[in-house]
């Protein structure tokens, strides 16, 4: 009972918040925190609310084609930004803070946007959890003035996840999908080749069922994390991997389990 009430107010602050905004545009990817926040917003603001999307080479294609579906099924606007992130040099050296020159350019593009449209507030879907980590993106969002409804409202992963399902949404128990480009190691440069060989590998290694996956390129490399409950049959069907991968110049495959950020914090 009590956790209900703790949910039901965290509900009632996020809709207070978004209608104080009046008019908000969202920058959204399709994710459970990020739909969710366009869903809230879209409810509480109606034509007054917007998706953004970044239309950019570390985002999948099969994810692109998945944030449309969603935003259809919401009823909500979407609209899709060209970002200039592969232009600058300090993004493609990837030295540890590319998140922060990546969402730097998303906010660069949506400004203009959204001022033109007469959108008064730029909203990203930050959650409790985020706060965890060090997010060099939070920090882009800061010094441009894109605040964090979600995150204002108490929401962690369980709250987002509890009103995806309780609201219909596809995506309640998607699983986490960070862009290509985090699957480069630090001080490995981000180019648009490596970006495609990586989604081509995971959409190849999808194709035999894998469903949480992370393909790590190392150079001839592939670090293949999949989720927990895969890894006995991944491990079964490693021959097979090798095989797809090596279509991709990958010489050689380590299979491993893929641990979330907060599971890394907590040495899970």
């Amino acid at each position: 009972m009590g956790d209900d009430m703790e949910y039901d107010a965290k509900r009632a602050h996020l809709a207070s918040r978004l209608r104080e905004l009046e008019r908000v545009a969202v920058a959204f990817s399709g994710g459970v925190d990020s739909t969710v926040l366009l869903h809230a917003a879209f409810v509480e603001l109606g034509a007054d609310a917007a998706g953004l999307i970044a239309d950019s080479p570390s985002l999948p294609r099969a994810e692109l084609h998945a944030a449309r579906r969603v935003a259809q099924s919401i009823g909500v606007r979407l609209v899709e930004l060209s970002t200039d992130e592969m232009d600058d040099e300090l993004y493609q050296s990837n030295r540890g803070d590319r998140c922060y020159f990546c969402k730097s350019a998303l906010f660069r593009a949506m400004e203009p946007w959204a001022k033109a449209q007469g959108f008064r507030a730029l909203a990203f879907g930050e959650i409790t959890d985020d706060l965890l980590d060090d997010r060099p993106g939070a920090r882009a969002a800061r010094e441009f003035g894109v605040v964090a409804p979600l995150s204002e409202a108490l929401f962690s992963k369980d709250d987002v996840r509890r009103y995806a399902r309780e609201a219909g949404l596809e995506v309640a128990d998607k699983p986490a999908s960070a862009c290509l480009a985090s699957r480069l190691p630090v001080g490995t440069r981000v180019t648009r080749e490596r970006l495609l060989r990586i989604e081509q590998s995971e959409e190849t290694l999808r194709g035999l069922g894998l469903s949480v996956l992370r393909v790590r390129d190392h150079g001839t490399r592939a670090r293949v994390e999949v989720g927990r409950d895969e890894f006995e049959s991944a491990a079964a069907m490693r021959g097979e991997i090798e095989r797809a991968l090596l279509m991709h110049a990958f010489e050689t495959v380590e299979l491993a389990v893929y641990r979330s950020a907060a599971e890394r914090s907590a040495g899970l």
